[in-house]
This record gives C-alpha cells, sequence and structure tokens, in this order.
C-alpha cells in the first residue's frame, strides 16, 4: 500500500525527449503508480476485456501499448490494479495518465480512479482526453470530480483499480500509457474555464443606471461601425455610429468574461435614440455561440431626435418540423444562460449616430390565459374527457395510480410513499435527502435522497386524444422533473409492452432541469429504442410564464401524424410526421436529479416539491379505436 510517506521520491523521467516534449518527466512530489519498464506492470494492467483488448510492450518507445478492437463492449479499455490491496492516495490531489494516440482515428481516452461500492452510485472519479493521431496529451483526474463536475465523494485512502478505456468508434483503436502518477493537493479543484463563468446581471441591468461597462473588453465595432462609450449623470450610454452605405455595420455589447446568465428573465429590452440627421432602420439581436437568435427589426423606421424600443424575446414563434426535416422552421436557437452579448445595427440613407441608452433584462407582465385551458381540448371536435384528476381524495385514486417503480434515472434516489403528499388539492412530489430504501422495500438497495413518483402503467392508458396537467415546477439545483408518456400495448406484449419500436414513442410533454431556470423547459420525443436505432427530436429552448399562481399548464395534442405542444394554451411545437406514436401511451411524473449540461444536484434549497394541480385527458371520438385500460 502507497501511503504519504512515499512522496520523498528521486526523479523518475521516462522517454527520450524528456523537457518540454511529448515525454514524461515525475518530479519529487508525484508519485508513479505504475513503474511501465518493468514486468510487473504487465501483469497489474491488464484487459477488461480479454478477446477485444491486448497489451503489449511499445517497440521505439517509452510504455505500454493497449489495442482496443471492436466487440461487445462499446468502451473498450484495461484495469489497473495497485500493487497491494489499495492506493492510498490520501496525501493528493489527483493522478495523471500520460498517452499517446497509435491508433488511426481520433480516440477519446478515459481514466476512472474507483474505490469500492454500487456502480449505480458512480463511486468514481474520471475524466476524457480527445486525441488525433499520433497525438500525446495527459489526462488529469481531480479526486471528487467526473469530467469537470463535482462527483462522487472519493474516498481516496481506498482506492481499489483504475481503468483506462476508449470512447464508442466504429474503427480499432490503440493509445500508448508512458506514465501514471498521483499528484498535486488534496482538495484540487479543476482550473476555472473563462467561457464557462456565467454573470448574471444585477436587476437585469445590461447597459444603463446600475451597470458598468468596460469598453476594452465589452465592445466590438463590426463592418465599419464605431462604438463608443459616455457617461452622463454617471451613468453609462453606447453610442454608435455608422458609415454610409454600409450594410453589415453593427456594435456587439458582450460580457467582459464568460457568458450572460438571463435565465432569471424572459426578453431583453433596448432602448435607442437617433442622434443624427437621418432616418434609421434598427434591427437587435441576443447572441448565443454559434446560436444566434433571430433579427428583431424596428416596425417604422427612427426619426431624427426620437426614441424607440425593441424587445428581443428569448421564445420564437411555434416550431414545426415536417416532411422528415431534422431542424424546425421557426422555434427558439437562445440558450438563456449563456447569451454571448447583443449586437445592434441599423440602416438609413446617409450617416447614422444612434445613442444606445439602456438594455434591460425582464420578465413581461402575466398575459391573461385562454378560457378553454383546462376544461376542453384547443381544437373542435366531439369530444369525451376520459381523465379527470384534481387530486382532491384524502388518498391516492389506486384505480388510475401507481407510486412504485425502479429508478432507471438519476440512479441515486429511491421512491418512497412519504414523498408522495396529498393536501390542499395538490399533490406534491418530494426530492430530499433522506437515507431509505427503494420503494419502502428493506430488501432493496439504499440511497441517500429520497423522491417521489406517480405512474398510470397498467392502470390507464389511450391512444390518441388531448392530455394536460397544471404543475408547478422545484427550484433547488440539481433538480429534473418530468410530466412524460410512454407506450403501453398491455400484459399480452410482454417484454414488449414498453417498447418505443413499432409505433411507440415516448413523448416529454414537459422536462425541466432547474439550471434552465423559471421561464424555459425542454420537449421531446423519442422512438426505435434507445440503442444504436434510437431517434429523438426536441428542442430545450421552451421559453413559457409561469400563471400568476406560479403553474404552467403543459399539454400536448396527439393526433394520427402529428404531435402538437402546449404550454398555458399557446401551441409552442409541432411534428408532422407518419411515424408518430400509435400505441396507447400512459403518463408518468418523476421527480429526479441530474439529466444532461450540468444540471448539479447540490443539496441546497431541499426539500423541494414537483407540484401538480391536475392531470386531465380526453378523446375524440373519431380517434377512439383503443379507449383506456
Amino acid at each position: 500500500m502507497y501511503r504519504a510517506a512515499d512522496r520523498t521520491l528521486l526523479v523518475v523521467c521516462v522517454g527520450l525527449a524528456m523537457l518540454g516534449g511529448a515525454g514524461s518527466c515525475v518530479g519529487a512530489a508525484d508519485l508513479p503508480l505504475l513503474d511501465l519498464s518493468s514486468d510487473q506492470a504487465l501483469t497489474r494492467l491488464t484487459p477488461g476485456q480479454p478477446d477485444q483488448v491486448s497489451v503489449a510492450r511499445a517497440v521505439g518507445a517509452p510504455g505500454l501499448v493497449v489495442t482496443c478492437r471492436l466487440g461487445a463492449n462499446a468502451y473498450p479499455g484495461v484495469v489497473i490494479t495497485p500493487e497491494a490491496a489499495v492506493w492510498d492516495l490520501a496525501a493528493f490531489g489527483h493522478v495523471e495518465a500520460r498517452v499517446v494516440n497509435t491508433g488511426t482515428i481520433t480516440s477519446g481516452v478515459s481514466l476512472r480512479v474507483d474505490n469500492e461500492g454500487d456502480w449505480a452510485a458512480s463511486p468514481w472519479s474520471s475524466e476524457t482526453l480527445y486525441l488525433k493521431p499520433g497525438e500525446a496529451g495527459t489526462l488529469h483526474v481531480r479526486f471528487g470530480y467526473a469530467w469537470g463536475k463535482p462527483g462522487f465523494a472519493l474516498n481516496t485512502a481506498k482506492i481499489n483499480q483504475m481503468l483506462l478505456y476508449v470512447s464508442k468508434a466504429d474503427k480499432e483503436q490503440s493509445f500508448r500509457l508512458e506514465s501514471l502518477v498521483a499528484g498535486g493537493e488534496p482538495g484540487e479543484k479543476p482550473p476555472v474555464d473563462p467561457n464557462q463563468v456565467r454573470t448574471r446581471p444585477v436587476d437585469g441591468v445590461i447597459l444603463g443606471k446600475g451597470s458598468a461597462v468596460d469598453a476594452s473588453t465589452q465592445l466590438v465595432s463590426q463592418g465599419g461601425a464605431q462604438a463608443t462609450l459616455t457617461t452622463a449623470e454617471g451613468v453609462q450610454s453606447l453610442c454608435i455610429t455608422f458609415p454610409v452605405g454600409a450594410k453589415n455595420a453593427a456594435a456587439l455589447l458582450k460580457p467582459s468574461l464568460g457568458r450572460w446568465n438571463l435565465r432569471d428573465w424572459l426578453q431583453v429590452v433596448v432602448q435607442v435614440h437617433n442622434e443624427g440627421t437621418e432616418p434609421l432602420t434598427v434591427r437587435a439581436r441576443l447572441e448565443n455561440s454559434g446560436r444566434p437568435s433571430d433579427w428583431v427589426t424596428a416596425p417604422t423606421a427612427l426619426a431624427p431626435g426620437v426614441e424607440q424600443e425593441l424587445v428581443l424575446p428569448f421564445a420564437g414563434s411555434m416550431a414545426v418540423w415536417a416532411d422528415g426535416s431534422k431542424s424546425p422552421t421557426g422555434g427558439s436557437r437562445f440558450d438563456s444562460d449563456a447569451a454571448r452579448g447583443i449586437t445592434i445595427a441599423a440602416t438609413g440613407e446617409g450617416e447614422g449616430a444612434l445613442r444606445v441608452s439602456s438594455i434591460r433584462a425582464v420578465v413581461p407582465p402575466t398575459p391573461e390565459l385562454p378560457e378553454w385551458l383546462g376544461k376542453r381540448p384547443p381544437v373542435p371536435g366531439e369530444w369525451t374527457q376520459t381523465l379527470a384528476e384534481d387530486f382532491d381524495r384524502a388518498a391516492l385514486d389506486e384505480t388510475h395510480w401507481s407510486i412504485y417503480y425502479p429508478n432507471y434515472w438519476d440512479k441515486r434516489a429511491h421512491f418512497s410513499k412519504d414523498n408522495v403528499l396529498l393536501g390542499d388539492g395538490l399533490l406534491r412530489l418530494r426530492f430530499e435527502k433522506k437515507r431509505g430504501h427503494a420503494e419502502d422495500n428493506a430488501a432493496k438497495p439504499e440511497t441517500d435522497w429520497q423522491t417521489g413518483f406517480l405512474t398510470s402503467v397498467g392502470k390507464w392508458r389511450q391512444r390518441y386524444g388531448y392530455f394536460e396537467c397544471r404543475l408547478k415546477l422545484p427550484t433547488a439545483p440539481g433538480l429534473w422533473p418530468a410530466f412524460w408518456m410512454m407506450p403501453d400495448r398491455g400484459d399480452e406484449a410482454g417484454n414488449q409492452r414498453e417498447s418505443t419500436s413499432s409505433g411507440g414513442m415516448e413523448f416529454d410533454v414537459l422536462e425541466y432541469l432547474t439550471r434552465y431556470g423559471p421561464y424555459r423547459y425542454n420537449i421531446a420525443w423519442h422512438w426505435d429504442g434507445y440503442g444504436k436505432d434510437h431517434k429523438s427530436i426536441g428542442t430545450e429552448r421552451i421559453y413559457v410564464q409561469p400563471d400568476r399562481e406560479g403553474f404552467i399548464t403543459a399539454g400536448l395534442l396527439w393526433e394520427p401524424g402529428r404531435l402538437t405542444f402546449y404550454a398555458n394554451g399557446t401551441a409552442l411545437a409541432q411534428w408532422i410526421d407518419a411515424r408518430v406514436a400509435s400505441v396507447p401511451e400512459y403518463i408518468l411524473f418523476t421527480a429526479v436529479s441530474g439529466g444532461w449540461g450540468g444540471n448539479d444536484l447540490t443539496g441546497e434549497g431541499l426539500p423541494d416539491d414537483f407540484v401538480l394541480d391536475y392531470v386531465r385527458a380526453w378523446q375524440r371520438s373519431d380517434w377512439a379505436a383503443e379507449t383506456p385500460k
């Protein structure tokens, strides 16, 4: 077993090109974990999949070569074991592996540092490095982090193994391991990527009273325009001059570092004043990396001496996928939590001068909801209500709902009856830090997080119709609630009962990550399984303003060959395709954690609730070939 005292080592250099080159040099403060020049290395670094992976000593170069062939395992690699029972790396902050891509394609090489334990708890720290053929690099795994994000609290005194493996590919891959060492100090954190910095403007003010703009880092003049800052009575304004005949002249105002996080608002309002002698047609747009919003152009030319307001909404028009298209017409391309800047442009007959007096992120007044919402479907027809769940009973209606199911999603929380709470005409699915057994069954595994779950599987299903739920979203970091539907072909279908192939489909009517903020969520639909044939369409950019009580009413109109998604009575997305699901579906409400895109669970703000006010469904007479079970 390696101990902290072993840090007083001589310098060991591996390779011919040592200093500043592609070789490896281990300093006195580092601890080598594997002597790659010894025969013992071949016994401690073994193939994880012997039929796919081979290990050999490199010829004419330091280290060992790992060759990973195609086979049943999509992520083949090697297992590295300690000389004793475990490595004690409590005195260190990371493990480094120096690797060289010796294959013919770009490879993602991953290093994983493990504790013993239930795999479902992900008891490891990890990192991935992508290398072109012939390229060398260092994998740097910091303890307690997985792919740069906080992860499992690794017991660094009991590291039982490490894995080196390649990412999925359609060709053979190989890499050379040149060194494996422990280093750094305990508690080491990943460096901050400037592009990942997020700045929240105070009270939404980007320019104007209460803000401070640095012209040297935040202003970019484009296409011949000249952008400068002026200050009057302590308040800055942005002044832009536009040359005669310039078609692409503009000014970009950007954050001083990283991106703006505008998740707490729904639109940006730009106040402009024509300081010149010629009328100007002003336009502006919101910038993301590679995904700007649509231009918003003022409806009338701005006369000299006149002010004007441009409203830049985060939401777009209805997104429509039709005729097999993978990209929609309409919709929004703007990520509110990663705004790269705001571009302002103007055109006119002569030289133009524009003063931008303020730029503010705001939430508009709460709109009125349509009269039909919650009472009937949004389109005409001979409709019959088939589900009317208002959660106004003393106990849950078990003829329609179940609260137990395996947690296939975050794999860190367990479902419990104690977290399905009825009262005041509402049902709350509560997520909290509380240790307990899955499904309140002492024979099943324990986890540290407890949550509620609701499903109609085996009790209620329907093919086609309109499905609606009024709900309130939680706010605690790292939560991932959803209102969604899955196929239910009945008991007679066996293991194909919930298959999304052969006419089945997953409908994500509302899928929410708390990192989105209060006004944005995701919709999606998936089909043809979850393996190599998996297909999906959707968008993370559904923007909606909750009603006056903080609820969102999410709806799905499911017709033969068409899906239409609604929020608070407005149609926001539509898919028109013959592949639209044609088998009955049941309803699920999950209140788990994680998801994707850095939606990390911190434990702050818990317990927190995913609140359901009602769940309703209607069936149209001409679609009623399959009645609810």
